[in-house]
């Protein structure tokens, strides 16, 4: 199955994304998740890699076995940051001979401690030169790139964001995946943008259950996602009680999946942070129960 055809009309392309583990213990933990998503048949398993590509190989470690345990489509995610093009090129390379099926393609936000992105001697400095790359030289990928609801923060404005998704979906980009958000009505407007713009990509929402306040706290405001007034009361509500917040968490998540449906979504895209009991929750939920 093409990457396309994973959200073609009739179809409902999930996808789950998944970390390098830093321990065995977290390593246990991931491979666990793996197994018990696999029961929800999805299309395609991505994994991102750490700043500055420091986990590069790991990552492929991780795809790669996912792929020889489960025999399901897998994604690695691959930014410009800190490779000039021949290192891409040996990365795909190296990705291709593994059995991955599409790539991530990214630019990447700045190392640690700079404000803005630099690239590197023979490197590049967006993700849609990227984009074309693979779609030149590795024509076999899939290509998924990211869309954002509430704007790229570093964007000058949200026409500017909304023109740069086009040029990496002219430059190749199959599907869009979108940044995590939390109100519904943010990704429905940028749908309507992308469509008025001729971008005629599936646009797949990025979901992230959350089951900590304080850590979703932490992500939103690193990716400038805003959360609701209604998603804040009810976690505000529960206190310092996890039990209580992982089932504000879920119904929330439920509701937000049970309205991207209704509205047509050709599919969801999980950021599970290599655990499944929410995720799993909320497919149930909605009705996506194990096969």
């Amino acid at each position: 199955m093409t990457l396309t055809n994973a959200y073609a009309t009739g179809r409902f392309g999930l996808s789950f994304e998944l970390f390098p583990p830093k321990t065995p213990e977290s390593e246990a933990v991931m491979w666990r998740t793996v197994d018990e998503l696999m029961a929800y048949q999805p299309a395609l398993i991505t994994c991102t890699y750490g700043a500055g590509g420091s986990t590069q190989t790991k990552t492929l470690d991780v795809i790669s076995g996912v792929k020889a345990r489960h025999d399901v489509p897998v994604a690695s995610h691959l930014t410009c940051v800190g490779s000039s093009v021949d290192e891409l090129r040996h990365y795909l390379r190296e990705a291709r001979d593994r059995g991955v099926a599409a790539i991530v393609a990214l630019r990447g936000d700045p190392p640690k401690g700079e404000t803005s992105f630099t690239p590197v001697a023979g490197g590049l400095r967006y993700a849609s030169e990227l984009v074309a790359l693979i779609r030149s030289e590795f024509p076999e990928f899939g290509i998924l790139v990211a869309g954002y609801p509430e704007t790229h923060q570093e964007a000058v404005s949200p026409a500017a964001d909304l023109e740069n998704l086009k040029r990496k979906c002219d430059a190749g980009g199959d599907v869009v995946v979108t940044q995590l958000f939390y109100d519904n009505a943010d990704f429905l407007r940028f749908r309507e943008q992308c469509e008025a713009l001729g971008i005629t990509a599936p646009i797949v929402p990025g979901v992230m259950p959350v089951t900590n306040y304080a850590q979703i706290r932490r992500i939103a405001s690193l990716c400038k996602a805003r959360l609701p007034d209604d998603f804040t009361r009810e976690f505000e509500a529960a206190g310092d009680d996890e039990a209580a917040q992982f089932e504000a968490g879920v119904a929330l998540a439920a509701r937000q999946v049970e309205g991207l449906m209704a509205a047509g979504v050709p599919g969801i895209h999980f950021y599970v942070l290599n655990k499944s009991p929410a995720t799993k929750r909320v497919l149930e939920h909605v009705g996506l129960r194990p096969r």
